[in-house]
């Protein structure tokens, strides 16, 4: 990783709110943290689920938020309207590429498939040595705990090297996850 701060983190996280309120606390939380460091959120440019809590929350602190979502989505009305900035794109993988050149570091809340193919496609791009970018999961109520014992079995099983899984944090508080990408924790700096 380079010595350059962090000013920007892209969040994935789910479109829906979840079984838990504690879910919707953590990304308010986070969104609270990244505004009152200066840090611009960079997400899924929706208003609705855990993504628009976070929006709200980051905007309601004095935070910069911009939001990157699909055409298909804007048209379903489900775009975020009080934001910085909103970038409309063509595709789910022109969001992915957009969101990875406008964010230094990434985070994964709680969230469905969608959220786990965004972590996912950032988290190679740093194996590959495409980027140099963290990757790091908020572990609200165990909501990971399944993942990382596959990640680990994927380890194990010799599919994953161990200097690619640890180039994913897992963390369950949100300020210290915050702080380590803000340490700028090393992570891998070529290929596979």
């Amino acid at each position: 990783m380079s010595n350059t701060p962090v000013q920007s983190i892209g969040v994935f996280c789910g479109s829906s709110l979840g079984a838990r309120i504690e879910y919707q606390t953590a990304a308010q939380s986070i969104a609270r943290l990244l505004a009152e460091r200066g840090i611009t959120l960079v997400y899924g440019g929706g208003r609705i689920g855990l993504m628009g809590a976070m929006a709200d929350a980051a905007i309601a602190a004095g935070g910069k938020v911009i939001g990157v979502i699909p055409k298909l989505l804007y048209k379903k009305e489900v775009a975020h309207d009080g934001l910085a900035e909103l970038r409309v794109v063509e595709s789910m993988s022109e969001r992915k590429a957009v969101m990875g050149r406008l964010s230094d570091a990434f985070i994964a809340l709680p969230g469905g498939i969608g959220t786990l193919d965004e972590l996912f496609e950032v988290w190679t791009w740093t194996q590959l040595g495409l980027q140099h970018k963290l990757a790091a999961l908020l572990n609200v109520c165990g909501y990971f705990d399944p993942l990382i014992e596959f990640i680990d079995h994927a380890v194990a099983e010799g599919f994953l090297r161990s200097r690619h899984r640890q180039a994913l944090l897992v963390e369950t508080n949100e300020q210290q996850l915050l702080a380590r990408l803000l340490n700028g924790e090393s992570v891998v700096e070529r290929g596979t």
